[in-house]
């Protein structure tokens, strides 16, 4: 004997009927998701009427809304631009998202283009605007990162699009994946461990490695200075470290997956754990003690006033065997009027101790150095300064670099 049980919704006639007005509507599922702009509704475009002979304009490629995103189905593109630091958090979400199922590919097969800018010279940052309007051209998701939309996110060229702040680089996934539904992610934030600042995501995440015998360690984010040319402090702020324990282990995770050498890298290594009561030495000593045979580390850039204090420590980890004999200080000008306006915090007799100091302690010693021209105070005397400086110590390595005024700096 058949019977109906009376249960809500058996009085639906139609289809339409099981959405009510009391149901969440979609926008409301990303009312909690303050960091989530949902995708607005296209209107109907209507085509302006040509006149006799007016040839119609080619119509630009649109880019796929995606409903859901299935991993292993969508293709990204990764571009980076700047220092080894941007390098390295680039490899770190190159290695989430093919960890996540995502395929790596070149710009043209590419569904969605993930952008990691520079902000220390004017041409870096107009090539990567050139390189946000192509890919917007070409009907393409893109995704923006590193010290550019996280040193002035209110751009107007960046209005709409997703941001991952330089801090965020754990969350890639999430922002490509509701990037490629059509919606827009701005993630800005500082990451931070019971109330304080961390110097950002952790160190044991996966990599896609551009050269894999090569793996970057960030040992810190930001520094101690305010060079009043640099806009990089706008965007990786003051020092914060990570603790020595992480990075030790970082480099035995590296070593065991087949890198030969570790670069180390930050904003300033001399100022390398002032924050949490460590300091450089302390922490190369550390890694020496992980360096397998026939493997290597290198030290990255060190500002002047930083290293002063440890000289003598640093000097006997490069006559280490396993340690590349090298430093990079950027002297940026070899004038003290000009290294005054420029608020270096440190004279030229410093940076001349610096070297001759490491010089008389490790054989073999490579010292590279930047210089900036055209700085806005520098007079002819202060240029034939820097000449006389570079004439001293015949650079081995030496980067030349014109000023050029940044937004925000004074």
């Amino acid at each position: 004997m058949g019977f109906e049980v009376d249960l809500p919704g058996n009085d639906i006639d139609d289809i339409e009927d099981l959405i009510s007005a009391e149901d969440i509507k979609p926008r409301e599922r990303y009312e909690n998701k303050k960091t989530v702009t949902v995708r607005a509704k296209k209107r109907a475009q209507i085509k302006p009427t040509l006149c006799d002979g007016e040839a119609e304009a080619t119509p630009q490629p649109e880019k796929t809304i995606y409903e859901s995103v299935i991993p292993g189905t969508q293709k990204v593109y990764v571009k980076t631009w700047g220092c080894a630091h941007n390098n390295s958090d680039s490899e770190y979400m190159a290695g989430q998202l093919a960890a996540y199922g995502y395929n790596l590919s070149s710009k043209d097969e590419a569904d969605l283009w993930l952008l990691n800018s520079c902000t220390v010279k004017n041409p870096s940052e107009d090539t990567f605007r050139n390189e946000i309007e192509s890919g917007m051209r070409n009907g393409k998701h893109v995704v923006v990162a590193g010290c550019v939309p996280q040193g002035a996110p209110k751009s107007d060229y960046l209005r709409g699009l997703s941001i991952i702040g330089v801090q965020q680089i754990d969350r890639v996934v999430e922002v490509v994946e509701e990037t490629l539904k059509g919606h827009s992610v701005r993630l800005l934030q500082n990451k931070k461990v019971q109330g304080r600042r961390v110097a950002g995501a952790p160190l044991s995440l996966p990599k896609v490695r551009k050269n894999p015998l090569i793996e970057i360690i960030s040992i810190n984010s930001g520094c101690l200075n305010q060079c009043t040319y640099c806009k990089t402090k706008h965007a990786r702020g003051d020092l914060a470290s990570y603790p020595p324990a992480e990075i030790v282990e970082r480099a035995r995770q590296s070593f065991g997956e087949g890198c030969c050498e570790i670069w180390l890298t930050s904003e300033d290594t001399g100022a390398y754990g002032r924050d949490i009561g460590s300091s450089l030495p302390e922490l190369l000593w550390q890694l020496v003690e992980v360096i397998p045979e026939h493997c290597m580390l290198r030290v990255g850039m060190t500002n002047p006033p930083y290293i002063l204090e440890h000289l003598e420590e640093v000097a006997k980890v490069l006559q280490h065997p396993r340690v590349y004999a090298f430093l990079h200080v950027p002297v940026q000008s070899g004038s003290d009027s000009v290294l005054g306006e420029m608020k270096r915090e440190y004279c030229r007799k410093d940076f001349e101790h610096v070297v001759d100091f490491l010089r008389s302690r490790v054989p073999g010693l490579t010292i590279a150095t930047d210089i900036i021209c055209g700085f806005p105070t520098e007079t002819e005397e202060d240029f034939e300064e820097t000449m006389s400086l570079c004439k001293k110590y015949q650079f081995p390595s030496l980067f030349i670099n014109q000023f050029f005024p940044r937004p925000g700096t004074p």
